[in-house]
């Protein structure tokens, strides 16, 4: 059985004499993947990230918290070290982020009730979920050392 092209399948293909053919990267990069969808990515990135919804607390966390933050206030001509761990809500959807930050407190601020420290951060109080103090190296080297003998 013949084919409709048969007679012609024997030839040499045809090269032009004045154009030299495209390399086969050149080639390849005509049928490369385009982005028909801009920005299709990212939106698909975005809804993909998980956010985590905010926790109520109880009435003991809330107890041990207003503690803490008292002391912090007390303490803040000392510019304490201290771990704040906090609720950072999301910016472009429902929910958020728990976030610890370390720093040395500067001062709160009661109009804006916001938690300022040394480095510039600036924390909303309202947000504030955990105050761990820090040990200086003086504090930590009184520990150490053992109980006092008379």
């Amino acid at each position: 059985m013949q084919g409709k092209y048969d007679d012609i399948r024997s030839h040499e293909r045809y090269r032009m004499k004045k154009h030299q053919p495209l390399s086969m990267w050149s080639r390849a990069a005509q049928f490369s993947p385009f982005a028909a969808l801009t920005g299709y990515d990212e939106e698909v990135g975005e809804a993909a990230r998980l956010t985590d919804s905010r926790e109520e607390m109880t009435e003991d966390e809330l107890a041990t918290l207003n503690a803490a933050f008292a002391q912090l206030i007390e303490m803040e001509t000392e510019r304490p070290r201290v771990a704040i761990v906090y609720f950072k809500p999301d910016s472009h959807k429902p929910g958020g982020a728990y976030v610890t930050y370390t720093g040395n407190f500067r001062f709160f601020d009661e109009a804006e009730g916001k938690l300022k420290f040394t480095d510039g951060t600036i924390i909303p109080a309202a947000d504030v979920c955990q105050i761990h103090f820090e040990l200086s190296p003086l504090q930590r080297r009184f520990m150490n050392s053992g109980p006092l003998s008379v």
